[in-house]
């Protein structure tokens, strides 16, 4: 089964979620084999502005509560990118990384996913500017400066613009969600954080539908 998962390297929720989906990766039961593809959704792609006064610890609380559902770790404040000044939460960077891995180096579309959420949530870098996006091409064994030339391309950009698109098709407006492909139809399977067993019976039911 074919499914797509769409979501946000700076959504927190899908942060938490990463671990569900690398459960069912890992041992996906009688679902196997199953392949992923990843589809940027836009949390909060262009923006301009800092955060706002108490806006950083308004989202980090929100974040307190991911770290509750999914075991994950954290920074701890204010060690983190969202409490520097003049930080500014523009998650189109991140996105077009992850667009570009996926393009140019398919095979660790996943893994550098998950490890641009790493040095956001766990480590507080600023997963915004392209030299720390490039460390983490680095770090999962991706040629640097082959990266940040993909990375800067037109190209790029606008195959970020369509996954934004896209999921604006689809109609997804949340993050994360899951949508399974079973024959010529799509099926949303899961919309907002979950737990692996979960998804494993949303998946099961669709099947068996």
């Amino acid at each position: 089964m074919n499914l797509i998962y769409v979501a946000d390297p700076m959504c927190s929720w899908c942060y938490g979620f990463g671990k569900t989906v690398s459960e069912l990766l890992a041992a996906p039961c009688d679902l196997h084999p199953l392949q992923l593809a990843l589809v940027m959704g836009g949390l909060r792609p262009f923006t301009t502005e800092p955060l706002a006064p108490g806006k950083a610890d308004e989202i980090f609380g929100h974040w307190h509560h991911v770290q509750e559902a999914s075991g994950l770790p954290f920074s701890a404040a204010p060690n983190t990118a969202l409490h520097a000044p003049e930080f500014v939460y523009d998650t189109e960077p991140a996105s077009r990384a992850a667009v570009t891995v996926r393009s140019t180096w398919p095979q660790h579309s996943w893994a550098y996913f998950k490890a641009v959420q790493a040095a956001f949530y766990a480590e507080g870098k600023n997963v915004t500017r392209p030299e720390v996006l490039a460390d983490v091409a680095e770090q999962v064994g991706l040629p640097r400066a082959d990266f940040a030339v993909a990375f800067a391309s037109q190209a790029m950009r606008d195959a970020t613009l369509q996954d934004f698109a896209q999921s604006q098709r689809w109609g997804i407006t949340g993050f994360p969600a899951v949508i399974a492909a079973k024959g010529d139809e799509l099926h949303l399977v899961c919309r907002g954080y979950a737990p692996v067993d979960t998804l494993r019976a949303n998946l099961a039911a669709l099947m068996k539908g």
